[in-house]
């Protein structure tokens, strides 16, 4: 992946500010009401935070994970602060990555996003998006797709992450308070992690 990790983030930032609305609007159903208020002020944060000429595409994301972590409110600041601390550690010092890199990228967050937030899969969290990713991903990588290619595969399994939290009951955060009344509706946290793989994405893509 060559090119500015900080144009990499733009992306990212620019695609959770647009979808900000949206996401509140989920979060109004299960939560707090503030997924996309919070993720959008982290982001916006990020993008001052962020050397913009900055090559070290590990010290970037620690950055980021860094402000993520002390700007954006309830689980989601931990749990994505964490996620990006950790890719950035997995990065240190790389000013391009490859496809197992990427692969390395997506174990690693999805270990600090158990290990900080005591969650697995099946608990309508983000992990219900990132887990299916990762294994897609990984799978297609064995089979010799090229970095791209399978990430796109890997968003199809994100996606269908987020229509199974409709299905399952939430037995973590404020919205384990609903029980059974959190079905039907989406994890807001498994939607803004499927956005952030589809810039990422785009990004690749030279969009």
């Amino acid at each position: 992946m060559p090119g500015s990790i900080y144009k990499c983030l733009s992306l990212i930032g620019e695609r959770i500010i647009a979808n900000k609305d949206y996401l509140t609007e989920l979060d109004r159903e299960i939560g707090d009401s503030d997924h996309g208020i919070n993720m959008a002020r982290g982001f916006k944060a990020v993008l001052e935070k962020v050397n913009p000429d900055e090559s070290d595409i590990g010290a970037a994301l620690k950055k980021a994970g860094m402000t993520l972590l002390s700007t954006v409110g309830g689980a989601s600041g931990p749990l994505y602060g964490t996620a990006y601390m950790e890719a950035g550690k997995i990065l240190a010092g790389k000013t391009e990555i490859d496809s197992q890199d990427m692969k390395a990228v997506f174990e690693a967050s999805i270990a600090g996003i158990q290990k900080r937030g005591k969650a697995v899969r099946g608990e309508k969290t983000m992990l219900d998006a990132i887990i299916p990713a990762s294994e897609t991903y990984a799978k297609k990588i064995s089979e010799g797709a090229d970095m791209i290619h399978a990430l796109d595969a890997a968003i199809e399994s994100a996606h269908e992450g987020v229509e199974y939290t409709k299905t399952i009951i939430a037995t973590k955060g404020r919205a384990s308070y609903l029980g059974e009344r959190s079905i039907g509706h989406q994890d807001p946290g498994a939607t803004s992690a499927t956005l952030m793989l589809e810039a990422i994405c785009d990004y690749l893509k030279g969009k």
